[in-house]
This record gives structure tokens, sequence and C-alpha cells, in this order.
């Protein structure tokens, strides 16, 4: 199971910055505080703090989740009546979700506008695959390559914000986004030398804000 360990100058900027290299909510992960840090005096004698952050093991055969998923979503497109050949394309390992896509023609009904309708069913199936597992697991669905379209638009967005950012001075916040597209925006920025990135609200109004690192 991935795990890492951080130092910043304080704890909660070391859990911040595990949890953007790990692409990671808290929730997701257990946390491990291995030195509370110190500022010192006149800058002599300070000390990072050091954590240790390692992503939850769902405990499930990642075979099990990748069928069960498989099956729940193939079961819910006959049931919208929509035709579509389901295929795995990662079971869970290491931290990483189980993924499955769904192909086929006209599909646009389950992507939604801006991949609503996506972020939706995928929440579906997640919430079905874990009363059937009686356990939350990672799970991600794409249809027609969609997200991978998605993602790479994000990314390229991630760093031009970062450019205005960093010449402009001012903190830019983005439209709210699953979570899964918030992690791409921060593993985006995770190792930028002038910029840092959190996530700001809650539930379906959280956002993620863009700024200057604090020198």
């Amino acid at each position: 199971m991935m795990e890492i360990e951080v130092s910043a100058k304080t704890v909660s900027e070391a859990i911040q910055a595990a949890l953007r290299q790990l692409g990671a909510d808290e929730n997701e992960v257990e946390i491990k505080v291995l030195k509370k840090g110190r500022a010192g005096v006149l800058g002599m004698g300070s000390e990072e703090a050091r954590v240790k952050v390692r992503l939850l093991d769902d405990g499930l055969e990642a075979s099990d989740v990748a069928r069960v998923a498989k099956e729940v979503l193939e079961r819910l497109m006959e049931a919208m009546s929509i035709d579509g050949e389901v295929k795995v394309v990662q079971q869970s390992a290491n931290g990483s979700p189980a993924s499955l896509d769904v192909e086929g023609d006209d599909l646009g009904v389950l992507i939604g506008r801006r991949g609503q309708t996506l972020a939706s069913l995928q929440y579906i199936v997640r919430l079905i695959v874990a009363e059937k597992m009686k356990k939350w697991v990672p799970l991600s669905i794409d249809v027609a390559g969609y997200k991978r379209r998605r993602y790479e638009s994000l990314r390229s967005l991630a760093l031009r914000l970062a450019d205005q950012v960093r010449r402009s001075q001012r903190l830019i916040t983005l439209e709210p986004m699953p979570s899964d597209e918030r992690r791409i925006i921060h593993l985006a920025l995770a190792n930028h030398q002038d910029i840092v990135t959190q996530s700001m609200g809650d539930g379906a109004t959280r956002k993620v804000a863009i700024l200057l690192k604090k020198r």
C-alpha cells in the first residue's frame, strides 16, 4: 500500500503536500505525525514538521472489486436501455481505483453536460458496490474516453492558471469539481516551485484554489 513521508514548516502544510502527491482526500488516508516541528528563535533552532501519510487499504481482492463494479454498471445500463460494452481498464491495486470504460455509439446521454451525468453514474455505482462489498472502495468510470480528454484539458488549464497567478500575484479559484478532477489540478501543480493548491468548500461546492507559496 502506498505511503509517503513529507516535511514542511507546519504539520498542516506537510499533510496538504502529501495529499497533493497522493492525489487523495483526508478521508482516504491514514496520517501519522512523526515530528511536530518548531519555529525556533530568530530562525535558529527551527525544525520542520514531518508526517507519514498512507493510502487506506480497502482489504478486498482487486479482481472482486472490478468484477462486481462491471456487473453493477452493466445492469444499470440495461435498465436504462443503453447499449455499450463495459471493459475493465484497471483493477484496484496499490491505492489506485478500479477503472471501467464504456465503449459504444451515442453514449453522450451517459456523460451529460460537463460530465455531470457521468459523475452521478459513478457515484451510484460506487454506492451499490460498497453495499455489496460491505466497504467503500475506490472506483472510476469513463465513457468513450471522455475523462481522459477532460483530464488532459484540466492539466493544461492548471498550468495556464498557475502562470497567471504567478504573474498577477493573485489567487484564482476554479469552478466546483468532483474529487477525481480536483486531484488532477493538485497533481499537475504538486511540484511547482512558486504555486500551491488548496481544496475549499464542502460537498458539491468543493473547489480548488491556486495561490502563491508563502515565502
